[in-house]
């Protein structure tokens, strides 16, 4: 990995070049448009460093991910495990006939990393926060839509890069209800569908909205899953529940997640509230 020191003169240097209009196109990160030896964040912009080159990192000379222990998702995920939490939710839901642990399982082709890291007790601390938290977006997977979502402005006008269609909305949708436009445009410029001018795509596409679900995941959770299962709740919803905010909502959280690693003969590990 280029030190920061020699990134930004190697920076300064392919700048120079692209003024001077002497740097093949090859040089230029597919997609993002970074110069050769600079990082695509998560949100699209080029850099050096850790907040580009870390977690999300698209392209160029990504940190290196760990490497992943031997655990398997699916074998931790069986039928009786996800049909568990989808049996609780009422005929009627119209989750009931979206979600599937096949499409969950066709969406985790995309997130290989996702219930791999560290020890095999860490794999399934994981799996059982990231089903905890959906149980509880979801209903144990009734609704697909936020309720009265459509109803509720998600759109942040100050971003620029990720602007609003005015006749969407970027209300909650999926597994774990994926709102704002500075969420729905990069989660699919990653995944693969328009997600600024098609976001209820996520509410009409299983895989995709699995995907989207371990989108958010894998680049605002995982980084802070070390920090315990209060610190997956604040990279969540912690602006609405955290700190006193909805107690209750926090402790139900809380309480699937405690649940799911019983089921999976795992400890909770510590600060589980945030």
């Amino acid at each position: 990995m280029i030190s920061l020191k020699m990134g930004k003169g190697f920076l300064i240097l392919v700048l120079a070049g692209i003024l001077a209009g002497a740097m093949p196109s090859t040089v230029l990160a597919q997609n993002c448009g970074c110069a050769e030896g600079l990082c695509c964040s998560k949100w699209g912009y080029c850099g050096t460093g850790d907040d580009y080159c870390g977690t999300g990192c698209q392209q160029g000379p990504c940190n290196a991910a760990p490497t992943p222990n031997d655990v398997s998702v699916p074998d931790v995920v069986t039928p009786e495990f996800f049909n568990g939490i989808l049996n609780q939710a009422d005929a009627s839901c119209a989750g009931k006939n979206f979600y599937s642990r096949d499409a969950f399982l066709e969406a985790l082709n995309s997130y290989s990393q996702f219930g791999r890291t560290g020890s095999t007790d860490d794999s399934k601390r994981e799996i059982a926060a990231f089903f905890a938290h959906v149980t509880h977006e979801t209903g144990h997977f009734c609704y697909i839509e936020e309720i009265d979502g459509a109803s509720k402005d998600y759109c942040d006008e100050s971003n620029t890069q990720y602007p609003c269609n005015p006749n969407k909305g970027y209300y909650g949708r999926g597994p774990i209800q994926l709102s704002w436009n500075f969420n729905y445009g990069p989660a699919g410029n990653s995944i693969g569908f328009d997600g600024l001018n098609s976001p209820e795509t996520v509410a009409t596409d299983p895989v995709i909205s699995f995907k989207t679900a371990l989108w958010y995941w894998v680049n605002n959770v995982e980084p802070v899953l070390g920090q315990g299962f209060g610190a997956t709740i604040r990279a969540i919803n912690g602006a609405l529940e955290c700190d006193g905010g909805n107690a209750a909502t926090v402790q139900a959280r809380v309480s699937y997640y405690t649940q799911y690693c019983s089921q999976l003969g795992v400890s909770t590990g510590d600060n589980l509230t945030c």
